[in-house]
């Protein structure tokens, strides 16, 4: 009998999860992407995969609609990637929540693995994977709490080990070739 409740509990919740992601559709499709029932569906079962993975259970309302959200204006999705790439992100997502020890909200870290995907990693989640994620998180881990106050925006440049581009070296450099 517990089984069967727990079944038809399953299926109403897989529905109304359906339903969701479809309704995401009506602002997607001004950015250009669209999930079909089918995409939906594959995302819906990828989610169950990394909560089980991740060893994590959603209460209520899961990150998936939050997620499309937040990227769906990205310059590197399109619609031949677009479910791929939410599968990826989704699964990093709840990586990370683990990484960092729970100590951050959805949205600081939706709002980080956003600037870092558009800016740094240039859209290449196995980059945001494993190396601006991972950094933060060690950060947090560490007692870092500056992302509070910025809600998780600009906080990569305090920790990236990267040398980045330095527009005045450049205009010297071009000058220096052509002039």
């Amino acid at each position: 009998m517990n089984e069967s409740l727990l079944e038809v509990l399953q299926s109403r919740k897989e529905k109304k999860e359906l339903s969701v992601l479809m309704q995401c559709n009506e602002k997607t499709e001004s950015f250009g992407l669209s999930l079909t029932e089918e995409d939906a569906h594959e995302l819906v079962l990828c989610r169950n995969a990394s909560l089980k993975k991740y060893r994590r259970v959603e209460f209520g309302e899961g990150i998936l609609d939050k997620l499309i959200f937040t990227f769906c204006d990205s310059q590197y999705i399109n619609q031949e990637n677009y479910r791929e790439v939410m599968e990826e992100l989704q699964d990093i997502f709840y990586s990370f929540k683990n990484e960092a020890m729970d100590l951050l909200t959805d949205d600081e870290l939706l709002t980080f693995m956003k600037e870092q995907f558009e800016e740094i990693c240039m859209g290449d989640t196995e980059y945001l994977e494993s190396t601006c994620l991972p950094r933060f998180a060690s950060a947090i881990r560490s007692g870092d709490r500056g992302y509070v106050k910025s809600g998780g925006k600009g906080e990569y440049e305090k920790l990236s080990e990267e040398q980045r581009w330095d527009g005045e070296l450049f205009m010297d450099v071009i000058k220096e070739l052509f002039w």
